[in-house]
């Protein structure tokens, strides 16, 4: 991409160099942002004026990792012609507000690409831009219910379950948000310009069960919850409760694999019904749950530690337990950061790896820092301080 390489919050990874600023929000843009600073770029985050100076650092608050930030005060005038000075340095814009609240503001995507036509406008909400909802509230819940997602997750019988927010809000929203930034800087190289990105968490939830629209299509998926292949209808797409109230997880799809999950469970699979009877399914479930139960969580997982690996069952780990497994531990799939346990960054990269992520710092940390990288002048700093529109740590 072709970006201005120099400073910023890293300097590594394959993004470093990419300028990036973040109107302070919740949740998927947060996230978005996050993961584009675990990937080298220099993200400064535009927080509230009384966000700063207001409390310690939250070291917990881990979205903000490999961020800097300032305290700017956009609905003065000011503070929003402050903005724009940064605008024109930089590559990125992200904002998770409702529909027109920044073009009230004064620093919607039209005025920003005025003052920089290579800027990339992400824009990240529930319900999209426009629509009969675009201006109502909701949440993660009510983006995947609409996408018609949410009545898949749970139990035949049983009410759809929530699958947390992870759908929605961080799937379907931010990590989309940050695909459609990246693909929107790659189209910058041919067509000159930036653009604006519509990201929308309903749009999100929908794309992500694209496979499933595919397997209805085809008549191979059910509307009944709970009675198909991946939505705990097949015994061998299952979890199963052990001996000691611990949890294994089995994904035994294939043929051989099937085969292999019988051998650890002692079972005679030409005793068994065929693995695609689905009439079959509810029995051979309860047969499985039986057998599960004689044994431990543990003694299961050593069992198919026997057959090589590929009876496809695991142990189902809690966040306490799953840092310390050693596939995650060979991998560091969980890193220590002043003493907060979390996810590393990922994907992984042979020749532009990421660096190690840097602690959250508090609002309008290392703000003047980030400031004079990105070439505001003292000048124009030091003004926007006296009137009250800028606040840094």
């Amino acid at each position: 991409m072709d970006v201005t390489r120099s400073g910023g919050a890293s300097g590594v990874g394959p993004l470093a160099g990419l300028r990036v600023i973040e109107l302070a929000g919740i949740g998927p843009a947060p996230f978005g942002a996050m993961v584009l600073a675990d990937l080298g770029a220099d993200v400064l985050r535009v927080e509230r004026p009384d966000a700063v100076g207001a409390g310690e650092v939250n070291p917990t608050d881990i979205l903000q990792r490999n961020k800097r930030s300032i305290g700017l005060d956009l609905k003065h005038p000011a503070g929003a012609a402050f903005l724009l000075e940064l605008v024109e340095r930089a590559d990125v814009l992200l904002e998770g507000f409702r529909p027109g609240v920044t073009e009230r503001l004064g620093v919607g995507p039209e005025v920003c690409r005025e003052r920089n036509g290579r800027l990339v406008y992400g824009r990240m909400t529930g319900w999209g831009q426009e629509g009969p909802l675009a201006q109502a509230a909701g949440h993660d819940i009510d983006y995947i219910a609409l996408a018609g997602v949410l009545d898949g997750f749970g139990r035949a019988g049983e009410a759809p379950v929530p699958p947390c927010n992870l759908v929605g809000d961080f799937g379907g929203g931010g990590m989309l948000l940050a695909i459609g930034v990246l693909a929107a800087l790659f189209a910058r190289q041919e067509i000159g310009r930036g653009q604006v990105v519509d990201a929308a968490m309903v749009d999100g939830a929908a794309l992500l069960a694209t496979m499933l629209w595919s397997f209805k299509a085809s008549g191979f998926w059910r509307s009944e919850r709970g009675t198909n292949l991946l939505d705990t209808g097949a015994p061998y797409y299952e979890v199963y409760e052990c001996a000691d109230g611990r949890h294994v997880a089995v994904g035994a799809l294939e043929p051989q694999f099937h085969a292999a999950l019988c051998r650890v469970m002692g079972l005679d699979e030409t005793e068994l019904p065929a693995q695609m009877d689905r009439a079959s399914w509810p029995a051979t479930k309860r047969r499985f749950a039986e057998v599960f139960s004689k044994r431990s969580r543990d003694e299961w997982v050593a069992l198919a530690a026997k057959e090589g690996g590929d009876a496809c069952l695991t142990p189902v780990l809690s966040m306490d337990e799953a840092p310390g497994h050693p596939h995650n531990l060979a991998r560091r799939s969980f890193i220590q950061v002043e003493g907060v346990t979390q996810p590393a960054p990922a994907p992984r990269f042979s020749l532009t790896p990421a660096g190690e992520p840097r602690p959250p710092r508090a609002p309008g940390g290392n703000g003047r820092e980030a400031l004079e990288e990105w070439g505001i002048g003292e000048e124009s700093r030091r003004s926007a301080e006296a009137s009250g529109v800028l606040r840094l740590a």
